[in-house]
């Protein structure tokens, strides 16, 4: 199975919930398709900011001052990482809300170009 659905079947497993499948004659965008979307992405957003949390204690809890310049080196070389990483989720959570309002104002899943 490739990765990429790997991960997507594992954010609706936290999420709770099967891969949507849709039901004959069923209108595009329904109330049961933007609910299931709604559940997905709030389950991974909830998810992201976990992980933000963790790294918040995780940079705490590993503070230290190390007399070593290359022990020093690495766990700054190391926070970077991680907070380049939460920024990207930072960026991500956005776009996961600016998705989720759009589900409420019932302008999502249309081409906004035509």
């Amino acid at each position: 199975m490739p990765e990429s659905k790997k991960k997507a079947l594992g954010i609706l497993a936290i999420a709770g919930v099967e891969p949507y499948q849709e039901k004959p004659g069923e209108e595009y965008m329904s109330p049961v398709q933007t609910d299931h979307f709604r559940k997905i992405l709030q389950a991974w957003r909830n998810q992201l900011r976990e992980e933000v949390e963790r790294t918040v204690h995780h940079m705490q809890d590993e503070a230290a001052n190390f007399p070593d310049p290359v022990d020093r080196a690495s766990q700054e070389e190391e926070f970077s990482l991680e907070l380049r990483n939460r920024d990207r989720e930072r960026r991500l959570i956005k776009k996961i809300e600016k998705t989720l309002n759009k589900l409420e104002d019932d302008d999502f899943g249309f081409c906004e170009s035509c």
